[in-house]
């Protein structure tokens, strides 16, 4: 099973690392990881040879706290018991060390003039001045630095502690550094008392001059300073999972006892009807039972258009009701709604490690000891080489307080916390680390078709009718199709639908397997299907043979329509290509990856949908099983690969790949077996999360160079290397505060990844309800009548490709955003008889082919009633 664990008391990589091999020793413990920055660690073990409280144990044995973090705790515990959560202990941490920090400085600033008056020529206190008050001076510098190190004892305590476990971490660079620095002060005013009895004042003065009080104060107060800033930088790191938390409503209003009762909504049980007043955010996930309104879903999605819901709609916890008061019966509460779950993947993620951290993990498990014994080095060296006891100890002091293990092991947390986070506020949940640093090196992309680069549900895009008018054509089909369930079917019912045809009814209908059906309507027998079941039928397809070969070719499945032993007609159905496929798959390949196609669906219908979006290789015609193999072969080419998919049988291709991302309308299963989610059914959010990806593991080799320099070079400059050389000599104080601005540099540059942008897609690449269908009259092989003559007055007709260059007139327009404003104003221009218009949002214009009798002020009036405005009119 998988437990999370919240450690208190670690503050550096070392500490994570001590903690993170305690835990991995146990017998039946398979994975464990600890992150510093979330003080947590999480840990999957065989629960039949292991119980969390012998993990505990083996925490609390090294040193540190552990307490397993309990779920649905909220759901147990009254209020007055509740926890405090993750982000309001961290606040309180920050405003006690505000607190400490503010008390150093406090007496750290008049220690810090006392000592360093004379140098400054300063006035000086008369009792402590001269080489006479001596111990006077040092015994007042004395007493001050022992109540700034009780100030910061923390410090001191758990570096002790960490010496005593044999596992030596940051706290006891600081602890020893400091403690040193504090014994020779001592020292230093008992060899001055003995040299004033003596009268050997020159060796006094030496003393008084070299006492180390201040820098065993400042150390401490540089380090929390430090440590300050980073808390606050590591909070901004988490407002992301903060600000999820806090979108959940605390209340829900439920019906019962024939009235509403408001209650926390732990307490709101599966089933309960749950009322939702306008502006409410909907406290469960549910169904709506009574009302409607426009729902803001980017709480889950990121999408910040409101989408309609109605009765029998399915709505989500965290999510915005609009104008609307609505009714909704719960279906999932608590944890098990799609928001918490959401929350449970985000703080997952965060606290997951990426396998470029071992590294960093390895080296800090080391780190502090090889420190404290270059320190001793140091110190031997110098002098050996004569410099004196005062040149050797600062160098060996400096050389404790300047190394930074914090750096290294705040390198990795911090930057996948900031990028998972960013890409939930974006609708790209980002399961792991691991996941996080392999999508960036992707080589190969393989794509499932249906679902994920269409729409993933068929939709009639031409229309042909043979000697009747094409509306009427139309409703008969969709009365013969209305019967069936095959989604092909359904497309044609669901076109005559959209214009509002009146069905007539259909008998005797029979299905035919792999072929299409018959039925009748009247005294007469029909006929609907592929060209076999018109062959067999005695029903000639003659030279439309030709065009259900070109809709072939297109990617779309042509229906044949007979009347008796007469065709009437074909209706073409495809699953439409998402609008925005085609970029995302270009954005892929302008990365350097390879785009594949790879779908169940026949060779040719699937070539057309790789040609339409760019994509050079299409592998169809497979099952299930043969995706995963594929993927599997794309692995044995040395190839990192990612695999989009939606539906079931994109599960187990989904598990092979090194990375896999699940359209978020997907199935449960397609969902479960991913590593990335797509919240927004968007293939762009692809091309988001690989970007996203890139910039994480980016910063994280930003983060560990600055680490691993910053160490190279202030450790060697620390200990001395250059003196002789450059005459590079650093103060501890100095490098007290190096180390902490190390820290700091790390988390301020993670904290960049806030200013990531997702791809940004215009609303016209969102594709309309349903496609624009081409519609023709043409005459039948047996009939022969114009086509002019079987076309309604009405009926919708595609613009011809050449219709700038027999363009009348053009009305340069004002206020078109997108392909939904050209829409208005396409309906508003051909809507005006005998016009016949063209409008393009590039050009913010509408050509205008045909005018008929009307005038351009009824045509400017017709673009200003549907809300825009004709700026100019050319000839």
């Amino acid at each position: 099973m998988k437990e999370n664990y919240a450690v208190t008391g670690m503050t550096c990589s070392a500490c994570s690392s001590r903690v993170e091999n305690c835990v991995r020793k146990l017998e039946g413990v398979e994975e464990v990881s600890v992150n510093l920055l979330t003080n947590s660690m999480v840990v999957n073990y065989d629960e039949s040879v292991l119980s969390a409280q012998n993990i505990v144990d083996a925490v609390v044995k090294a040193g540190y706290g552990a307490s397993p973090v309990v779920k649905n705790a909220a759901k147990t515990a009254s209020k007055a018991d509740k926890g405090k959560s993750p982000a309001e202990i961290q606040e309180e941490e920050r405003r006690a060390m505000k607190k400490r920090l503010i008390t150093s400085i406090c007496i750290l600033i008049p220690l810090m003039y006392i000592n360093m008056a004379h140098m400054l020529g300063l006035p000086e206190l008369p009792f402590l001045a001269g080489t006479e008050n001596a111990v006077s001076f040092a015994m007042t510098q004395f007493l001050m630095t022992i109540v700034v190190l009780y100030i910061n004892r923390a410090f001191f305590q758990r570096g002790f502690k960490s010496l005593f476990h044999l596992a030596p971490n940051m706290d006891a660079l600081i602890a020893v550094g400091s403690s040193a620095s504090l014994i020779y002060g001592i020292f230093a005013i008992y060899r001055m008392g003995v040299c004033l009895g003596a009268g050997e004042l020159e060796i006094v003065h030496h003393y008084r001059m070299n006492l180390y009080f201040e820098t065993a104060a400042m150390i401490p107060t540089l380090i929390t300073v430090g440590k300050y800033f980073e808390a606050k930088s590591k909070g901004k790191t988490s407002q992301a999972i903060t600000r999820l938390m806090d979108l959940s409503p605390k209340t829900a209003e439920v019906e019962r006892d024939g009235g509403t009762v408001e209650v926390p909504v732990e307490e709101v049980l599966k089933g309960d009807i749950v009322v939702v007043r306008p502006g409410a955010s909907f406290p469960v996930d549910g169904v709506i039972i009574e009302g409607s309104s426009s729902v803001d879903e980017s709480a889950l999605t990121g999408e910040s258009i409101p989408v309609f819901k109605q009765a029998g709609d399915a709505v989500s916890a965290a999510t915005i009701n609009g104008s609307g008061a609505l009714r909704v019966q719960a279906v999932s509460v608590g944890e098990d709604t799609a928001f918490s779950q959401i929350v449970r993947l985000v703080e997952e993620a965060s606290a997951s490690k990426a396998p470029i951290a071992r590294m960093a993990d390895k080296i800090a498990g080391v780190f502090v000891p090889v420190v404290m014994g270059i320190a001793i080095l140091a110190f031997i060296i110098w002098m050996f080489l004569g410099e004196g006891f005062e040149f050797a100890f600062s160098r060996a002091v400096c050389v404790l307080v300047i190394s930074c293990p914090c750096a290294l092991g705040l390198a990795t947390p911090v930057a996948i916390m900031v990028g998972t986070g960013k890409g939930a506020e974006n609708g790209i949940l980002i399961r792991s680390g691991e996941a996080l640093e392999t999508l960036h090196g992707v080589q190969a992309i393989v794509m499932d078709k249906t679902g994920t680069v269409t729409m993933g549900k068929p939709q009639v895009t031409d229309i042909e009718a043979f000697g009747l008018p094409e509306n009427e054509f139309l409703a008969l089909a969709a009365a013969l199709e209305k019967n069936s369930e095959h989604p092909l079917a359904m497309a044609v019912v669901e076109c005559a639908a959209q214009r509002g045809l009146d069905q007539v009814s259909a008998s005797d209908f029979t299905a035919i397997s792999g072929k299409g059906l018959t039925a009748r309507i009247g005294e007469k027998t029909y006929f609907a299907g592929n060209r076999r079941l018109m062959e067999e039928s005695g029903i000639a397809v003659g030279e439309l043979e030709e065009h259900a070969g070109n809709y072939a070719k297109q990617g779309k499945t042509p229906l044949f329509f007979a009347e008796e032993g007469r065709l009437i007609g074909i209706i073409a159905v495809a699953d439409v290509v998402r609008a925005t496929s085609k970029r995302a798959i270009e954005e892929m390949q302008k990365m350097g990856m390879e785009a594949i196609l790879l779908t169940g669906d026949n060779r040719q219908t699937a070539e057309a949908i790789g040609r339409q979006v760019g994509v050079a290789r299409v592998v169809a015609e497979v099952l299930p099983q043969d995706k995963e193999q594929e993927i599997s072969r794309l692995q044995q080419e040395g190839k990192s690969v990612a695999m989009i998919g939606d539906g079931i049988n994109d599960a187990p291709a989904l598990v092979r790949s090194d990375v896999g991302l699940a359209i978020g309308a997907g199935t449960d299963v397609a969902i479960e077996s991913a590593d990335v989610i797509l919240m927004k059914d968007n293939l762009l959010d692809a091309v988001s999360a690989i970007r996203l990806s890139k910039a994480v593991i980016r910063n994280i080799k930003q983060n560990l160079f600055w680490a691993f320099f910053y160490n190279v070079c202030g450790i060697p400059i620390a200990a001395g290397v250059f003196y002789h050389v450059f005459g590079w000599e650093m103060n501890p104080m100095l490098g007290a505060a190096c180390m902490s601005l190390s820290s700091l540099f790390v988390v301020t540059n993670a904290l960049r990844l806030r200013r990531f942008k997702p791809e940004k897609y215009m609303i016209e690449d969102e594709p309309a309800a349903a496609p624009a269908v081409t519609v023709s009259a043409v005459a039948a092989p047996a009939v022969e009548q114009p086509a002019e003559e079987h076309r309604e007055e009405n009926a919708p007709e595609t613009v011809p490709e050449n219709t700038k260059e027999e363009t009348i007139m053009t009305l340069k327009i004002e206020g078109m955003m997108c392909q939904n404003c050209v829409k208005h104003v396409s309906k508003a221009l051909n809507g005006i008889e005998g016009v016949k218009a063209e409008v393009v949002l590039e050009d913010n214009a509408a050509y205008i082919s045909e005018q008929g009798n009307a005038t351009v002020e009824e045509m400017k009036a017709a673009v200003a009633d549907a809300g825009y405005e004709v700026v100019d009119v050319v000839a």
